[in-house]
């Protein structure tokens, strides 16, 4: 009886029933949504679209949908066993998609599988994953292997990058984490329908202009540097629209891996170094990354029991434990305790917008990104549109060291003029964007750039002081239906607020930090944007920059990056490098970069060895023409890190042949952060 249940169950899928189930409840949603999916795509050029924003079930209603699902879902079981006139096979069914209450659901085979200390490494390359049915590319291996799991089982796009994000929040839990926040850029594979997920971290109500006057170095580190966080928002709104596979479900691998532990890996090691000196000053850090008195270091366990328990709360609560429960009071009081501004009720008001995303044409590709706050899509854009107009011979305007210095230059143009950028439900971003995607400007822009020289930084006209963000964490997702999805989510600096909340195991952000103050003084010796000022509920600018990527209208590649005020110039690199020089995949994400803030007018170039062991350097030859030209040239030893996939539909080993768009997936991640990619 159980065999042939179970093939009843494996025939029509987990994932379907799932998502039948589930849909019931989406219905109010999916109502406010077909209205902005049947508006004409977004132009940039207008700010001031509809927004939808996703609020109800942040206040608590995901325990009583929960009861609805569960309900529903033994309904759907027991007519099944009517029909099979098998009774006993509603508790059968339950127990193989939900597992014992003790061992949790089951949906989800996964373990980890990083080396313990002294474990012999393997001597062959595993930047590249390959597939036509699916991929995750994440920056740390056992979250693409939890991604691609979900995928598996029949799983959206959306439904990996929940359990994906879950897991980077505990694994790289100094770039990202449920403390922080960020954006999602989603396309629907079938439709061509496209969303973008602004769950940027907000100003709380008590935050003003003069709240740092007294103390500055509050703005950038302890408990009065939080932002609202947003991620759990945030994925909960994309899921509620997407997901077939169960909320709860989809926390279980991040969930064993708090309490039971996971390895520390290199990357991580190698920050915990960096930043002993405030791991240390923090209980609640010092809890969880030096747990004897000293530092954890590669191939030891790490475990982190607080977060384990609230990710289970809001795996069986919903993001109303959050929002308006029991995680949330344990987190304000953690945080007011300590000197902090957040309340209660600055969770409650939080909202996820959402919107279609940016949609750009440029060097023959169509750009999918976020709208402001986000800088990165319309910055790339408008460096993208710059050396578009060298000529129709793309390759040769950007190839080469001549290549690298017109990038450099287009960059610099492009820093000076996105701090008019800001939160447009604030600001009016309208004329900044208009001109950043201008032809014109474009054109002026490409007449202000000498091959054979650059500049002192006042020559590029810059009015503010620049953005300096840092941090986070990207990945891409492409799934078997060619759902395409590009997240980045950050806690800003390593470690955030330098902060965990000692009862609930959360590292706290320090947003505050991105926003601009009137008395702020900068290294560049502008005044701070005024556009970028901290206001209540107020989101910050950003340079988090992920993308999709068309080529006439059907899927070519998902690509992001983590790095702070790098990113953009990062993704923009790796673009240039696959799309339009032909480099394979890995060779685009692998290729030294170069990095230029403006002030002080230096251009950072890569001179990095990567965890793994590769030496990531610019060439003499580069470096010697971009000195003759004036460049005054200065070696970082750690760069932006980018996750691309990139979807061929020419290149096709020819079996799957019934799926839609069918091509082979190539997904590779950085080895500058020793990510892993992982296909099914």
């Amino acid at each position: 009886m159980y065999i042939f249940l179970h093939f009843i169950y494996r025939s029509y899928g987990a994932a379907e029933i799932s998502s039948i189930i589930d849909k019931q409840q989406e219905i109010r949603v999916d109502t406010e949504l077909s209205a902005l999916r049947s508006t004409n795509s977004l132009h940039l050029l207008l700010i001031n679209m509809a927004q939808i924003n996703l609020k109800d079930p942040l206040l608590g209603s995901e325990g009583i949908l929960e009861k609805k699902k569960k309900s529903f879902k033994l309904a759907v079981v027991a007519a099944v066993a009517t029909i099979l006139l098998l009774v006993a096979a509603a508790f059968a069914l339950c127990y193989v998609y939900y597992g014992s209450k003790e061992a949790g659901p089951v949906v989800l085979l996964w373990e980890d599988k990083t080396q313990k200390q002294g474990a012999e490494e393997g001597s062959s390359r595993d930047e590249v994953a390959e597939s036509e049915v699916g991929v995750v590319a994440a920056d740390d291996g056992r979250c693409s292997d939890i991604g691609v799991s979900v995928l598996k089982q029949g799983g959206h796009a959306v439904d990996a990058a929940v359990a994906t994000a879950l897991c980077l929040g505990v694994v790289n839990s100094m770039s990202s984490g449920i403390g922080g926040g960020g954006f999602m850029v989603l396309r629907d594979g079938q439709t061509g329908q496209t969303e973008a997920y602004n769950f940027r971290e907000t100003a709380p109500s008590a935050a003003n202009l003069d709240i740092y006057e007294q103390n500055p170095e509050a703005k950038r580190r302890g408990p009065r540097s939080m932002g609202v966080p947003g991620e759990i928002a945030g994925l909960h709104g994309a899921w509620l629209q997407h997901g077939r596979v169960s909320w709860k479900s989809l926390f279980q691998p991040s969930i064993k891996l708090a309490r039971d532990g996971f390895v520390v890996a290199p990357y991580l090691a190698s920050v915990l170094k960096t930043s002993r000196k405030s791991i240390m000053a923090d209980p609640g850090l010092r809890q969880v990354f030096a747990p004897e008195g000293r530092l954890l270091i590669e191939g030891e366990s790490c475990y982190n029991p607080n977060l384990a328990n609230t990710l289970q709360m809001v795996s069986e609560q919903g993001p109303g434990a959050f929002y308006n429960g029991t995680v949330g009071e344990k987190l304000v009081s953690d945080v007011q305790e300590a000197g902090g501004i957040l309340t209660m009720e600055d969770l409650r008001r939080y909202k996820v917008e959402v919107t279609e995303a940016v949609r750009v044409d440029a060097m023959g590709y169509t750009i999918l990104g976020m709208p402001p706050p986000s800088a990165g899509t319309v910055g790339l854009s408008m460096i993208l549109k710059i050396l578009e107009s060298y000529g129709s011979n793309l390759e040769d305007a950007v190839k080469g060291p001549l290549g690298l210095h017109r990038f450099t230059e287009s960059l610099k143009h492009m820093l000076a003029v996105r701090m008019d950028l800001g939160d447009p439900n604030f600001v009016d971003v309208t004329d900044t964007v208009t001109k950043m995607l201008s032809s014109s400007f474009a054109q002026e822009i490409h007449r202000a750039i000498v091959d054979n020289t650059t500049f002192p930084s006042g020559y590029y006209r810059a009015k503010w002081s620049q953005l300096r963000d840092q941090g986070t964490s990207h990945f891409s997702i492409v799934d078997g239906n060619r759902n395409a999805l590009s997240m980045t989510t950050t806690v800003n600096a390593y470690f955030g607020a330098e902060m965990v909340s000692p009862s609930t195991g959360i590292v706290l952000n320090n947003q505050m930090n991105d926003f601009s103050i009137p008395s702020e003084k900068s290294v560049d010796g502008l005044p701070p944007p005024p556009s970028n000022f901290i206001q209540p509920n107020k989101r910050p600018l950003s340079s988090m920059t992920p993308i999709i990527i068309l080529k006439d209208d059907q899927l070519a590649g998902v690509l992001g990056g983590s790095g702070g005020l790098f990113i953009t110039s990062a993704v923009i690199q790796v673009f240039l490098n696959h799309f339009v020089l032909g480099m394979k995949p890995l060779d685009a994400v692998v290729r030294p970069r170069v990095y230029h803030v403006l002030t002080p007018n230096v251009l950072f170039y890569e001179n990095i060895t990567a965890i793994g062991g590769d030496h990531i350097e610019l060439q003499q030859q580069p470096e010697r023409f971009l000195k003759q030209r004036g460049h005054v040239l200065s070696p970082v030893t750690r760069g932006a890190t980018c996750q691309l996939v990139v979807h061929n539909p020419k290149n096709s080993a020819g079996t799957n042949a019934n799926l839609e768009n069918h091509g082979l997936l190539t997904a590779v991640s950085d080895p500058r952060k020793n990510g892993r990619p992982a296909a099914i």
